[in-house]
């Protein structure tokens, strides 16, 4: 199958790039990066080289979408709106890996974001791409808003015990520590070595742009706030909620047990969950407590924020798009040590 690769040059995009290598269904005709257009995509990421040697990074024109199977964008936020709706109206497929078609209310998107929404129209084709959530409506489907870490960390992590209203779903409190890859390729002072490296800080406080995600994902009211840790890649969610009713440890991890049953890419067990475990794979490890001294629940997950956050998860929703075996290409297992 054939398939097109839009802002193949950021840390989503070449990550979809290495994914794409190893997949035996998936052939990239091309990857874009209008900002590195005619460089070679070992140049700009060596670890490419083995799968991607002559292969330099091309400007978009709509043309190039035509006889695909399948088209990736992983654009930065605000982006997509202007390219997607093209791909939309050409009739291919596309897994879209910003945020700007995952919300369902364009109200929510100009509150949050800071600007009219300007594709609207196309919010209601596209579904949200979090496959233990929503896969019937994937498989049937030719627009995905794949979810990015943290809502897809927080959603794992809490939507089970709403939906088994073991959780009041009321103030929630999402405290969640990401890699600095998260931010993006693109230089910036505050994710630049000499700042990010044996730091550890809060940002968005009160208004980070992925709370009404969280809330509309989750079926909660919560906070969420996130940092930045100094480590290259990983998701870490730390999750309390107040329990709806008696309950205990045990039950707890049984209905995260009994919600992600013969799910290939979470595993939930009584350990506590290390973003190291999960690095350079598509999995997402979870647990959960109840704390009899204080009444709170506390759920945790980890996963990696380039591969279940982003990448690895628009490649398992391409194969339910494509009507391939979901877990084609991907990997349950982490990179170790």
């Amino acid at each position: 199958m054939r398939i097109g690769i839009v802002g193949g040059s950021g840390y989503a995009g070449a990550e979809l790039l290495r994914l794409c290598a190893g997949h035996p269904d998936f052939e990239v005709a091309w990857t874009t990066g209008d900002t590195q257009a005619d460089l070679a995509v070992d140049s700009l990421y060596p670890n490419l080289a083995g799968g991607y040697e002559g292969v330099v990074y091309a400007r978009f024109e709509p043309g190039m979408v035509v006889g695909l199977d399948l088209v990736f964008s992983a654009l930065p936020h605000g982006r997509s709106q202007e390219l997607v709706p093209q791909i939309w109206q050409s009739g291919v497929p596309v897994v879209d890996l910003a945020a700007d078609f995952r919300l369902r209310d364009p109200a929510d998107h100009e509150r949050w974001y800071g600007e009219p929404h300007r594709a609207a129209e196309l919010l209601d084709h596209f579904v949200y791409g979090l496959p233990e959530r929503q896969r019937a409506d994937i498989a049937t489907c030719r627009a995905v808003a794949a979810p990015g870490c943290y809502p897809t960390a927080a959603t794992l992590a809490l939507a089970p015990l709403v939906d088994a209203g073991a959780i009041v779903p009321e103030g929630v409190v999402v405290d969640a520590a990401s890699g600095v890859s998260g931010a993006g390729r693109a230089p910036k002072a505050s994710t630049s070595f000499s700042t990010a490296n044996e730091d550890y800080v809060a940002y968005g406080l009160l208004d980070h742009r992925h709370t009404p995600e969280m809330e509309q994902a989750i079926g909660a009211r919560l906070l969420f706030t996130p940092h930045l840790a100094p480590m290259t890649r990983g998701i870490l969610a730390t999750c309390y909620a107040r329990p709806a009713g008696p309950t205990s440890t045990a039950e707890l991890l049984e209905i995260l047990a009994e919600a992600y049953a013969g799910e290939p890419f979470v595993v939930v067990a009584e350990r506590s969950p290390s973003t190291k475990a999960t690095w350079g794979s598509n999995a997402a490890h979870l647990t959960a407590r109840f704390d009899e001294r204080t009444g709170w629940v506390v759920v945790l997950a980890a996963l990696d924020n380039l591969g279940k956050g982003a990448a690895g998860q628009a490649v398992q929703c391409a194969n339910l798009v494509l009507g391939l075996e979901e877990t084609t290409g991907l990997s349950a297992v982490g990179v170790y040590p």
